[in-house]
């Protein structure tokens, strides 16, 4: 049987060395391979071609809220200001836009801060006697 060390590592093959074929250790996965050399290449030596790995963006949800008739103007825009923050303007924009068209959305995030906002919105409504619902939608 033969030996040989690579990176560091004892080697040992139960086969004997031929000229055509190179013993490759695969690391990572912990495999052992018996390959034949690619043409042309000088000394034997494997090419490794690195890839970049391909990331998708996380879905996107609308963070919405609905329109009631008891909740007042003023503590919808207070909740879009802190919150959501936006501005006096925009708050009132938008909570306008909920007020005359039934539901308005108030920002995209990420699921879990998506998930995150309404919940913290509709315990605040609850804690100060609001029927004020937000809710969240794919994007």
């Amino acid at each position: 049987m033969r030996t040989k060390r690579t990176a560091g590592l004892l080697e040992a093959a139960p086969w004997p060395a031929t000229e055509d074929h190179t013993t490759i250790l695969a690391l990572e996965s912990g495999i052992m391979a018996n390959t034949p050399d690619p043409i042309g290449a000088p000394g034997g030596a494997l090419e490794i071609e690195e890839s970049e790995p391909k990331v998708e963006e996380p879905p996107r949800y609308n963070v919405v809220l609905l329109n009631d008739d008891y909740t007042p103007m003023e503590f919808v825009v207070g909740v879009l200001e802190r919150f959501f923050g936006m501005d006096r303007e925009q708050a009132v924009r938008v909570m306008l836009h909920v007020h005359t068209r039934g539901k308005g959305v108030c920002g995209t995030f990420s699921r879990e801060i998506a998930e995150t906002k309404v919940s913290k919105v509709n315990q605040f409504s609850r804690e100060h006697q609001h029927p004020l619902l937000c809710t969240m939608e794919h994007a």
